[in-house]
Protein backbone atom coordinates (compact mmCIF):
# COMPACT_ATOMS: atom_id res chain seq x y z
CA UNK A 1 0.00 0.00 0.00
CA UNK A 2 1.63 3.36 -0.50
CA UNK A 3 1.92 6.23 1.74
CA UNK A 4 -1.00 7.79 3.21
CA UNK A 5 -1.88 11.39 4.26
CA UNK A 6 0.05 12.98 6.95
CA UNK A 7 -2.57 14.43 9.29
CA UNK A 8 -0.77 17.90 9.34
CA UNK A 9 -1.04 18.12 5.24
CA UNK A 10 -5.48 17.83 6.05
CA UNK A 11 -7.93 20.56 6.84
CA UNK A 12 -11.51 19.82 7.18
CA UNK A 13 -14.49 22.38 7.21
CA UNK A 14 -18.19 22.48 6.62
CA UNK A 15 -19.11 23.97 3.69
CA UNK A 16 -22.45 25.27 2.99
CA UNK A 17 -23.38 25.07 -0.74
CA UNK A 18 -26.69 25.45 -3.21
CA UNK A 19 -26.70 21.94 -2.44
CA UNK A 20 -26.69 21.74 0.65
CA UNK A 21 -23.85 21.36 3.07
CA UNK A 22 -21.21 19.34 2.40
CA UNK A 23 -18.21 18.42 4.68
CA UNK A 24 -14.80 19.65 2.85
CA UNK A 25 -11.91 18.13 3.52
CA UNK A 26 -8.43 20.06 1.66
CA UNK A 27 -5.51 17.78 1.46
CA UNK A 28 -2.21 18.33 0.37
CA UNK A 29 -0.86 14.99 -1.36
CA UNK A 30 2.14 13.42 -0.39
CA UNK A 31 3.32 11.86 -3.73
CA UNK A 32 2.19 14.42 -6.53
CA UNK A 33 2.55 17.81 -4.20
CA UNK A 34 -0.76 18.83 -5.00
CA UNK A 35 -3.71 20.39 -2.65
CA UNK A 36 -6.98 18.78 -3.42
CA UNK A 37 -10.19 18.65 -2.10
CA UNK A 38 -12.94 15.80 -1.11
CA UNK A 39 -16.41 16.59 -1.20
CA UNK A 40 -17.95 14.48 1.54
CA UNK A 41 -22.29 14.42 2.59
CA UNK A 42 -23.71 12.33 5.16
CA UNK A 43 -21.65 9.54 6.92
CA UNK A 44 -19.29 7.20 4.80
CA UNK A 45 -16.81 6.02 6.91
CA UNK A 46 -16.84 2.22 7.37
CA UNK A 47 -19.44 2.26 4.71
CA UNK A 48 -19.59 -0.21 1.31
CA UNK A 49 -20.68 1.05 -2.18
CA UNK A 50 -20.27 4.45 -1.41
CA UNK A 51 -21.35 6.88 -4.14
CA UNK A 52 -17.74 8.49 -5.58
CA UNK A 53 -16.99 10.91 -8.44
CA UNK A 54 -13.36 11.40 -9.17
CA UNK A 55 -13.10 14.66 -10.67
CA UNK A 56 -10.26 15.79 -12.67
CA UNK A 57 -9.63 19.62 -12.61
CA UNK A 58 -10.94 21.63 -15.67
CA UNK A 59 -10.44 24.94 -15.19
CA UNK A 60 -12.48 26.03 -18.49
CA UNK A 61 -14.96 23.72 -18.06
CA UNK A 62 -15.60 23.71 -14.25
CA UNK A 63 -15.60 27.66 -13.74
CA UNK A 64 -16.50 29.08 -17.03
CA UNK A 65 -18.64 26.81 -18.26
CA UNK A 66 -17.01 26.08 -21.68
CA UNK A 67 -18.92 24.25 -23.75
CA UNK A 68 -16.35 22.11 -25.75
CA UNK A 69 -16.23 19.89 -22.72
CA UNK A 70 -18.65 18.07 -20.66
CA UNK A 71 -16.93 18.42 -17.47
CA UNK A 72 -18.66 21.40 -15.74
CA UNK A 73 -21.75 19.48 -16.41
CA UNK A 74 -20.38 15.92 -14.87
CA UNK A 75 -18.97 18.07 -12.34
CA UNK A 76 -22.80 19.45 -11.48
CA UNK A 77 -24.48 16.15 -12.33
CA UNK A 78 -22.16 13.98 -9.50
CA UNK A 79 -23.00 16.62 -6.65
CA UNK A 80 -26.61 16.58 -7.86
CA UNK A 81 -26.56 12.57 -7.39
CA UNK A 82 -24.69 12.95 -3.71
CA UNK A 83 -27.38 14.98 -2.73
CA UNK A 84 -29.81 13.28 -3.52
CA UNK A 85 -28.73 10.13 -2.43
CA UNK A 86 -27.91 11.84 1.05
CA UNK A 87 -24.25 10.35 1.11
CA UNK A 88 -21.23 10.32 -0.90
CA UNK A 89 -17.75 12.29 -1.93
CA UNK A 90 -16.31 13.85 -4.90
CA UNK A 91 -12.84 14.34 -5.26
CA UNK A 92 -11.66 17.49 -7.13
CA UNK A 93 -8.35 16.48 -8.41
CA UNK A 94 -5.78 18.99 -9.18
CA UNK A 95 -2.94 19.24 -11.64
CA UNK A 96 -5.20 17.48 -13.96
CA UNK A 97 -5.80 19.85 -16.25
CA UNK A 98 -5.96 18.66 -20.03
CA UNK A 99 -5.65 15.33 -18.64
CA UNK A 100 -2.64 16.52 -16.77
CA UNK A 101 -0.64 18.32 -19.58
CA UNK A 102 -1.66 21.83 -18.05
CA UNK A 103 -3.62 24.65 -18.90
CA UNK A 104 -1.79 26.45 -21.64
CA UNK A 105 -0.98 23.20 -23.56
CA UNK A 106 -4.90 22.51 -23.30
CA UNK A 107 -5.19 25.99 -24.86
CA UNK A 108 -2.83 25.32 -27.30
CA UNK A 109 -4.53 21.76 -28.41
CA UNK A 110 -7.61 24.08 -28.62
CA UNK A 111 -6.64 26.37 -31.59
CA UNK A 112 -5.07 22.74 -32.81
CA UNK A 113 -8.60 21.65 -32.93
CA UNK A 114 -10.29 24.84 -33.98
CA UNK A 115 -7.53 25.14 -37.14
CA UNK A 116 -7.05 22.04 -38.17
CA UNK A 117 -10.28 20.10 -37.26
CA UNK A 118 -7.30 17.28 -35.08
CA UNK A 119 -9.05 15.79 -32.36
CA UNK A 120 -8.55 15.61 -28.67
CA UNK A 121 -5.83 12.90 -28.63
CA UNK A 122 -4.18 14.62 -32.04
CA UNK A 123 -3.70 17.81 -30.46
CA UNK A 124 -2.04 17.00 -27.76
CA UNK A 125 0.19 14.41 -29.50
CA UNK A 126 0.70 17.16 -32.13
CA UNK A 127 2.74 19.45 -29.56
CA UNK A 128 4.43 16.56 -28.54
CA UNK A 129 2.53 15.98 -25.38
CA UNK A 130 1.09 12.24 -23.98
CA UNK A 131 -2.80 12.04 -24.13
CA UNK A 132 -3.25 11.63 -20.54
CA UNK A 133 -0.74 11.43 -17.48
CA UNK A 134 -3.06 11.67 -14.39
CA UNK A 135 -2.71 9.39 -11.27
CA UNK A 136 -5.35 8.79 -9.36
CA UNK A 137 -3.49 8.16 -6.36
CA UNK A 138 -4.83 11.04 -4.07
CA UNK A 139 -8.44 9.92 -4.48
CA UNK A 140 -7.33 6.42 -3.10
CA UNK A 141 -5.59 7.80 -0.42
CA UNK A 142 -8.50 10.27 0.82
CA UNK A 143 -10.98 7.71 0.37
CA UNK A 144 -8.97 5.78 2.62
CA UNK A 145 -8.40 8.44 5.08
CA UNK A 146 -12.32 8.74 4.90
CA UNK A 147 -12.53 5.16 5.68
CA UNK A 148 -14.78 4.36 2.50
CA UNK A 149 -14.78 0.08 2.18
CA UNK A 150 -15.76 0.29 -1.37
CA UNK A 151 -17.12 2.74 -4.06
CA UNK A 152 -19.79 2.94 -6.61
CA UNK A 153 -17.88 5.03 -8.99
CA UNK A 154 -19.28 7.62 -11.08
CA UNK A 155 -17.73 7.68 -14.10
CA UNK A 156 -17.86 6.85 -17.99
CA UNK A 157 -14.26 5.82 -18.32
CA UNK A 158 -13.47 1.89 -17.54
CA UNK A 159 -9.77 3.30 -16.73
CA UNK A 160 -10.84 5.06 -13.81
CA UNK A 161 -12.05 2.08 -12.31
CA UNK A 162 -8.99 -0.05 -13.05
CA UNK A 163 -6.56 2.78 -11.70
CA UNK A 164 -8.59 2.90 -8.45
CA UNK A 165 -8.01 -1.04 -7.87
CA UNK A 166 -4.65 -0.46 -8.29
CA UNK A 167 -4.26 1.43 -5.60
CA UNK A 168 -6.53 -0.87 -3.36
CA UNK A 169 -9.99 0.52 -3.37
CA UNK A 170 -12.69 -1.83 -4.39
CA UNK A 171 -15.33 -0.86 -6.90
CA UNK A 172 -18.45 -2.08 -6.81
CA UNK A 173 -20.20 -0.66 -10.03
CA UNK A 174 -19.42 2.11 -12.19
CA UNK A 175 -22.08 4.58 -12.60
CA UNK A 176 -22.31 6.39 -16.07
CA UNK A 177 -22.40 10.08 -16.08
CA UNK A 178 -23.90 11.26 -19.33
CA UNK A 179 -24.33 14.62 -20.70
CA UNK A 180 -26.25 15.39 -23.79
CA UNK A 181 -24.58 15.59 -26.84
CA UNK A 182 -24.38 19.16 -28.91
CA UNK A 183 -22.71 20.59 -31.14
CA UNK A 184 -20.72 21.79 -29.82
CA UNK A 185 -19.28 18.42 -27.76
CA UNK A 186 -20.09 16.16 -30.27
CA UNK A 187 -16.80 16.32 -31.62
CA UNK A 188 -15.14 15.93 -28.18
CA UNK A 189 -16.89 13.15 -26.82
CA UNK A 190 -16.56 11.23 -30.11
CA UNK A 191 -12.76 11.25 -29.97
CA UNK A 192 -13.50 10.25 -26.37
CA UNK A 193 -15.24 7.24 -27.27
CA UNK A 194 -13.45 6.07 -30.49
CA UNK A 195 -9.74 7.07 -28.95
CA UNK A 196 -10.34 6.64 -25.56
CA UNK A 197 -12.50 3.97 -24.98
CA UNK A 198 -15.12 5.96 -23.16
CA UNK A 199 -18.53 3.94 -22.64
CA UNK A 200 -20.83 7.28 -24.50
CA UNK A 201 -24.07 5.26 -25.49
CA UNK A 202 -25.75 8.59 -25.48
CA UNK A 203 -23.88 9.29 -29.30
CA UNK A 204 -25.69 6.45 -30.40
CA UNK A 205 -29.54 7.49 -28.93
CA UNK A 206 -31.97 9.97 -30.62
CA UNK A 207 -31.33 13.55 -29.85
CA UNK A 208 -32.98 14.14 -26.27
CA UNK A 209 -33.65 10.46 -25.59
CA UNK A 210 -31.51 10.55 -21.95
CA UNK A 211 -34.08 13.49 -20.41
CA UNK A 212 -33.16 14.30 -17.49
CA UNK A 213 -31.10 11.35 -15.92
CA UNK A 214 -27.74 11.75 -16.20
CA UNK A 215 -26.64 8.85 -14.26
CA UNK A 216 -27.34 5.10 -14.64
CA UNK A 217 -26.12 2.49 -12.51
CA UNK A 218 -23.95 0.18 -14.45
CA UNK A 219 -22.57 -2.94 -12.90
CA UNK A 220 -19.41 -4.82 -13.87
Amino acid sequence: MDEGIDQKDIAEADLRTRRGVFRAVAFRDPVDGHEHMALVRGEVRGRDDVLVRMHSECMTGDIFGATRCECGDQLGAALDAIAREGAGALVYLRGHEGRGIGLVAKVRTHILQDDQGLDTVDSATAIGLPVDVRDYGPAARILRHLGVRSVRLMSNNPVKVSALETYGVAVAARVPLLVPVSADNVRYLTAKRDRLGHDLPQLDAPAGALGEAPCREARR
